[in-house]
C-alpha cells in the first residue's frame, strides 16, 4: 500500500480514519470499546520508543537519528532522579518496500500504546509515516516528538495544508504532537530566496507523490507565487518509474532554467535528476530536506553522479558547525567521535530526544514525583527560551518551533557541504 498525497491523498484520509479506529491500548474488540491506557506511569521505568527507517536509501538517515537519540540519553546518564531512562529502537520501514511502511508504522505505535512505561515517542523520520502513526498515539494520550517532519498540514492548516487538517490528526482534539525541526514554510521561503538569488527565472516543480515531497512542493509554489517567482510546471512524478526521459525532454520545452525536486531518495530521485540534467544541461538544480543526504549525492552509494555536484544545492535545516552553539559543536564533535560524519538530521534526533528528556525532568521535578504522560505532554508544549544544540527555541501550542533558519548545502565529491545559512 503506498500512502501518497495529491491525488492519492484520500487513502492518506482512509488510512487515518481506519487506524484512528483501531487504536488502543493493548486489545480492542471495536471502535468505541476498549481498555484505557493509565496516564501515570508505575514503577520506576521510563520507556522511549524511536520509531525510525532502518531500510532503504533514508535508513542512512534513521541511523544517524538514532545516533543522536542515543547520545541524548547518554548525556543524562539514563537516569532521570528516581527514574531509569530505556531508548527502544523500531524500525518503521520494510525492506521489501524499501522505506517506511504504513504497516510497520502502525505496529510501532501499537507497540508503544501497549507498553505501560512508555513516557514518549521520538519519530517519525518521514511525514507521512507521522500522519499515520499521530492519531494512534494521540488517542493514547502519549507524547510525541519528530526530529525530521516538516509537513505544514500535521500541525497547522494553510494554503499547503489538506482539508481536515490538522485536525483529523488529533481525535481526542489535544495536541500531542511536537516537532523541533521547521516546517516546510521556512523551506519554502528559504527556497524561494536561494533562487531567487542565484537568478532563477522560470523554475519547474516535480515532487513524488509521498507526503513529504509533495508538501514541500505545494509550500514552495505557495511561496513563488507571493515572491514572484516564475513556475512553468508543477507536476507529481511517478517515483516507481524505470525511465523518466520523456518526462525530462516534456521539462525541457518548458525553457526552465530551474528545476525543483522535491522527494525521497528512494523514490528513483537519482534516475530522476541525472535524466533531467542530461535534458536541461544550463539548468540549476534544487533539491530539498528529502534528498539532503549521501545515498542521494555519493555515486559509491548509488547517488548521483560527480558531474552534477556543481549544479545541485539542497536545502535542510541543519546549518554548518559555526551556526550552532558550543553544546552544538561539541555534539557534532562526540557524534563523529563514536559513529563517524553525521548524516544531517542527525543533530535533530539529538535535539528532539533532549526536549523529551527536558520535559521528562520538569513534569516529574527532576524525578521526584510520580511521572505522568499528560505532564510531561505539558511541558513539551509549554518549552520556552529552551538552550539546545540547535541554540534556544520555543514551542508553540501547535507544537511546532520557533526556529525559522535553513542551511543550503552545496555537493563536492559526491559530499554534502554547508554552504550559508538563511531564514525565512
Amino acid at each position: 500500500m503506498r500512502l501518497r498525497r495529491g491525488a492519492g491523498r484520500p487513502i492518506v484520509s482512509v488510512l487515518v480514519a481506519v487506524l484512528g479506529c483501531l487504536a488502543v491500548a493493548g486489545c480492542l474488540t471495536g471502535c468505541g470499546a476498549h481498555r484505557p491506557v493509565g496516564n501515570r506511569i508505575s514503577g520506576r521505568t521510563l520507556t522511549i520508543y524511536a520509531s525510525l527507517p532502518f531500510n532503504g536509501a533514508s535508513s542512512i538517515s534513521g541511523r544517524s537519528v538514532l545516533g543522536g537519540a542515543e547520545l541524548a540519553v547518554d548525556s543524562v546518564h539514563r537516569r532521570i532522579g528516581r527514574y531509569r531512562i530505556v531508548l527502544r529502537a523500531l524500525d518503521d520501514s520494510t525492506a521489501k518496500r524499501g522505506g517506511w511502511d504504513p504497516g510497520q508504522t502502525t505496529v510501532n505505535a501499537h507497540a508503544a500504546i501497549a507498553n505501560r512505561t512508555t513516557i514518549g515517542y521520538i519519530g517519525e523520520y518521514n511525514s507521512g509515516a507521522s500522519a499515520v502513526s499521530i492519531p494512534l498515539l494521540n488517542l493514547a494520550g502519549i507524547p510525541q516528538i519528530s526530529p525530521s517532519s516538516t509537513a505544514i498540514g500535521l500541525t497547522t492548516a494553510g494554503p499547503a495544508a489538506d482539508p481536515g487538517e490538522p485536525q483529523k490528526y488529533y481525535p481526542t482534539q489535544r495536541r500531542t504532537f511536537a516537532r523541533v525541526v521547521p516546517n516546510d514554510s521556512v523551506q519554502a521561503a528559504v527556497q524561494v530566496d536561494l533562487q531567487r538569488q542565484v537568478g532563477c527565472r522560470r523554475t519547474y516543480v516535480l515532487n513524488d507523490g509521498e507526503v513529504d515531497g509533495r508538501d514541500a512542493a505545494m509550500s514552495f509554489v505557495t511561496a513563488a507565487e507571493s515572491a514572484r517567482l516564475r513556475i512553468v510546471g508543477d507536476i507529481q512524478f511517478e517515483p516507481a518509474a524505470s525511465d523518466y526521459s520523456s518526462l525530462a525532454r516534456a521539462v525541457a520545452q518548458t525553457r526552465a532554467d530551474c528545476v525543483l525536486i522535491s522527494a525521497l531518495t528512494e523514490s528513483h530521485a537519482v534516475l530522476l535528476t541525472e535524466q533531467i540534467a542530461h535534458a536541461l544541461p544550463d539548468a540549476r538544480l534544487f533539491g530539498d530536506a528529502g534528498l539532503a543526504e549521501t545515498t542521494y549525492t555519493d555515486p559509491q552509494l548509488g547517488g548521483i553522479p560527480l558531474s552534477l555536484d556543481s549544479r545541485l544545492l539542497i536545502t535542510v535545516a541543519t546549518l554548518g558547525a559555526q551556526d550552532y552553539p558550543s553544546a552544538g559543536r561539541r555534539f557534532l564533535s562526540l557524534y563523529a567521535g563514536r559513529y563517524g560524519a553525521p548524516q544531517p538530521y542527525a543533530i535533530y534526533g539529538y535535539a528532539a530526544t533532549s526536549l523529551l528528556l527536558d520535559a521528562i525532568s520538569r513534569a516529574t521535578r527532576r524525578g521526584t514525583i510520580d511521572a505522568t504522560r499528560s505532564g510531561v505532554l505539558a511541558a513539551i508544549l509549554s518549552t520556552h527560551d529552551l538552550a539546545s544544540v540547535l541554540g534556544t527555541y520555543s514551542i508553540d501550542s501547535s507544537g511546532d518551533t520557533s526556529q525559522r533558519r535553513y542551511g543550503v548545502y552545496r555537493v563536492q565529491g559526491g559530499q554534502l557541504v554547508f554552504w550559508k545559512a538563511m531564514s525565512a
